[in-house]
């Protein structure tokens, strides 16, 4: 089956509104030319998110949020509705990154509320999932991630659930220097598409999407996104960068 590709640039709190608009158009001006075989995703602050569609608007790049709240308005200081994240012209929002379960201290309950809302939004959740350290060398990776999977997805529709992206990222792997093989990373989304089989079916596992995000640079793309099973990255600090993040989008 073939599914779509996407590669994108979670770039975190990093950069203002000028920066982000300047990268934003550095990374188009590299991307420019033949259409890529790919979704490209840039996901600035909520700060950047109006300069950066300005300064990517007429080209195939796409724009992401990185969170959300449940509630579609209300007396909810600090927080962002699925509505305004639309009206800014967003098409997908990240959920349950690895430093809103672990940093912030989300839990299951809130995130699965979170995607819920994405979905009703209009908007693709790229919902997160991946397990600690201390996980892997327990033996318990994959029971951490079905947790996760079970409390994020449990109850939607096939529907519903085939407009959720999937990102597979290993927290031991994120900014330690430290990095999980493709063996490693194929077989976590070997898993993953197994569960999604047990969730929804067969049909809609295989058409789900499922990224790997867990320190993807230029000098490991490749062989990454040359396992079977994974459909494209969600890239952290290499989107920064965006000579390297085109070459990751160019790995595929």
């Amino acid at each position: 089956m073939t599914r779509p590709k996407i590669i994108a640039g979670n770039w975190k709190m990093n950069l203002d509104h000028i920066e982000g608009a300047a990268l934003a158009r550095a990374v188009r001006d590299r991307l420019s030319g033949p259409a890529r075989p790919c979704e490209v995703v840039l996901i600035p602050p909520f700060t950047s998110l109006e300069a950066v569609a300005g300064a990517i608007e007429g080209s195939p790049l796409r724009i992401g949020a990185q969170d959300l709240w449940y509630e579609p308005s209300g007396a909810f200081t600090g927080e962002i509705s699925a509505s305004m994240l639309a009206a800014l012209g967003c098409r997908y929002v990240l959920i349950g990154h690895s430093e809103r379960r672990h940093v912030i201290g989300e839990d299951g309950t809130l995130l699965s509320r979170k995607l819920r809302a994405a979905l009703a939004g209009g908007l693709f959740p790229i919902y997160c999932v991946g397990e600690l350290l201390e996980d892997r060398e327990a033996g318990n990776a994959d029971g951490v991630v079905e947790r996760q999977l079970r409390e994020g997805l449990g109850g939607l529709e096939p529907g519903d659930a085939g407009r959720v992206v999937i990102a597979y990222e290993p927290v031991w792997a994120i900014g330690t220097g430290r990095n999980a093989t493709p063996e490693d990373a194929g077989a976590m989304h070997q898993a993953i598409r197994r569960l999604l089989a047990d969730l929804f079916g067969e049909p809609a596992a295989g058409a789900a999407v499922i990224l790997y995000g867990g320190s993807v640079k230029p000098d490991n793309a490749r062989d990454l996104l040359s396992r079977e099973g994974i459909d494209g990255a969600l890239v952290g600090g290499a989107s920064l960068d965006p000579g390297s993040f085109a070459a990751i989008v160019s790995a595929l």
